[in-house]
């Protein structure tokens, strides 16, 4: 019997390719972050809305925010209006398209009789579909 050394295999080649899925991964997780942040850019206005519990609107197909803040100032689509430019442009808008919804948030400060006035002007307008936004 010879005594020896065994034969060793050689070592494995060192790799070539870029693992990816570490790199799959750390883009699923941003675009996972960009898709909650996005909804919470939308609205710029500071408003304290009463919370309420209700069920989720029906999508529609066209959307108005009209939001009225603490001082009494209004606003369509965080765009600062006067009472009758907002009903100017919510007639015209109106005259396009009359399905169209209106989203009205109001401050938990502001008194009940400027809100109902508000909704009696978007009506006037020719919208009837006025939907009240709360905080979940």
């Amino acid at each position: 019997m010879a005594f020896g050394r065994l034969p060793r295999k050689s070592s494995a080649p060192p790799m070539s390719e870029i693992n990816m899925t570490p790199l799959i991964d750390v883009m699923l997780v941003l675009l996972v972050i960009f898709m909650l942040a996005a909804p919470l850019l939308s609205s710029r206005l500071s408003i304290n809305l009463p919370q309420a519990q209700a069920a989720k609107p029906a999508a529609v197909p066209e959307v108005l925010s009209v939001a009225i803040d603490p001082a009494g100032r209004l606003y369509l689509n965080d765009q600062p209006h006067t009472l009758t430019t907002l009903t100017e442009a919510l007639r015209d808008k109106a005259q396009t398209l009359p399905e169209t919804e209106v989203q009205l948030r109001a401050d938990r400060t502001v008194p009940y009789g400027q809100v109902l006035s508000l909704m009696g002007a978007i009506q006037q307008a020719g919208l009837a579909r006025v939907g009240l936004v709360a905080q979940p």
